[in-house]
């Protein structure tokens, strides 16, 4: 097992990307803690989990909060231990239009989440990873919206493109103890899919999303579950520092 006696936070894992990512390495022996804001869902993602032979707990964890992020990272040190990998996974966005329609509190809140979640992440984390049994990991699933943009996600794809440039920049300043890289998704199979789209999520409607994806084809919570994976295991403990594209082809 490529993390086996590991432990694990993944944020926003109670769907999407977040649920992918949280179970596939609890299938490699990751004990994982899965933070999240949404009981019920959390509450189903431990129990498929621990159905299966794994070993999950669940903490409710908004990630725009120091406190909460701090809490969630204390309760992974109780239930397991310590913390051997980070995955900031929990991200929002507005729905696609025009940026001067955004509000000032859309403005605000998609920041909080998708970056100021990382500065948390770090201050509270870092510490402990530095304690890791060989060499802690974090993971911060940014975005194809930091290399490609797409017109009318504009404050969007700039949270994460400060998502990479933290990336690149913490995987500097933490080397050699912990390891930094990034994920960039193209648009996927998830809740917010219809979100990036604007438009309702109709067969119709995809056609010219998926003109500018040369695999023709949205990622899944799969394919950035195994990303995520090997970033994470020591098939890759050479690789600090890097966005990897998990875009069938479109920022190529």
């Amino acid at each position: 097992m490529k993390l086996n006696n590991k432990v694990a936070i993944v944020t926003g894992a109670a769907s999407g990307f977040g649920e992918g990512i949280a179970k596939r390495y609890a299938e490699e022996g990751a004990k994982v803690v899965v933070a999240d804001l949404n009981d019920d869902a959390s509450a189903r993602v431990v129990s498929e989990i621990e159905k299966v032979g794994g070993a999950a707990t669940y903490v409710y964890a908004d990630v725009s909060n120091g406190e909460a992020v701090k809490a969630a990272v204390a309760h992974a040190v109780s239930t397991y231990g310590g913390l051997d990998i980070m995955v900031n996974n929990a991200g929002w966005a507005y729905s696609n239009r025009s940026s001067l329609d955004v509000t000032e509190d859309e403005f605000d809140k998609v920041f909080a989440i998708n970056v100021k979640s990382l500065y948390h992440a770090t201050i509270h984390a870092v510490p402990v990873l530095r304690q890791a049994k060989g060499q802690g990991v974090i993971i911060n699933v940014a975005s194809t919206a930091a290399v490609r943009p797409r017109p009318n996600l504009t404050w969007y794809n700039a949270t994460k493109g400060a998502a990479v440039n933290i990336t690149k920049s913490l995987s500097l300043e933490l080397a050699p103890g912990i390891r930094v890289c990034a994920i960039n998704p193209v648009i996927g199979e998830t809740a917010l899919t219809e979100t990036f789209m604007g438009v309702p999520d109709t067969p119709e409607n995809r056609k010219s999303f998926l003109a500018g994806i040369p695999m023709g084809r949205f990622s899944t919570p799969l394919d950035i579950a195994n990303a995520a994976l090997f970033l994470a295991s020591d098939d890759a403990n050479f690789l600090t520092g890097v966005c990897l594209e998990v875009d069938g082809g479109r920022c190529v």
